[in-house]
């Protein structure tokens, strides 16, 4: 797939969500809708948070790297880089980072709270721990879910926000809002207030 892919132009990957997913294998095609950040979130959501040249974006639960590379597309003076758990969805990120030749993208695969987040300026978050609640569908049976580990999660992504300074900004998309510390105020929204993005005042 890939000789074939890498002949066609960046841009003819960024025509709608449906193209773009082409870069993955069909099941994580299926997997879109629920688990992908959307093209027009990935714009808006990069305009807010490549405040300047060289600033470090974290996505939080990256999958198969979808919000990362669109965002490297639409604001290529940051630099993005996404972290996630699963092998598997880490190496289809790299292959699509290939493809599209995104240098300022890069990949970690690891649980989120082994990184030490002074390393990173801004955030966005697809509330990537939602999977753990019993009534959500989940991406594989390939990692632990757990009620508890939504809790741990959320505490311990709310106590490494309130350390960041003033200025920190995020993205969430879909969050349930239990990850923001109360130093954070929404400056804006889209997608009928699925999207919102927050800033640290103090």
């Amino acid at each position: 797939m890939q000789a074939a892919t890498e002949k066609i132009s960046t841009e003819h990957w960024f025509a709608n969500d449906i193209r773009f997913n082409q870069l993955y294998p069909v099941r994580m095609r299926e997997l879109s809708a629920r688990h992908w950040t959307p093209l027009p979130v990935a714009q808006h959501a990069a305009r807010f948070l490549a405040t300047e040249h060289h600033v470090r974006v974290l996505d939080i639960g990256s999958g198969v790297g979808k919000f990362c590379l669109a965002a490297a597309y639409y604001q290529p003076r940051a630099l993005y880089y996404g972290v996630e758990q699963r092998k598997l969805l880490v190496q289809y990120a790299n292959e699509a980072k290939s493809v599209l030749r995104q240098e300022g993208v890069h990949f970690i695969q690891g649980n989120f709270t082994q990184l030490d987040f002074r390393d990173y300026d801004h955030f966005y978050f697809y509330n990537a721990f939602y999977e753990n609640l019993l009534t959500t569908n989940k991406i594989d049976n390939d990692i632990e879910y757990s009620e508890q580990l939504y809790h741990y999660y959320c505490h311990y992504l709310y106590h490494q926000l309130k350390q960041k300074p003033a200025g920190t900004r995020v993205v969430t998309y879909h969050s349930l809002e239990d990850e923001m510390p109360e130093e954070y105020q929404v400056v804006g929204s889209e997608m009928s207030e699925l999207l919102k993005f927050w800033v640290k005042t103090e």
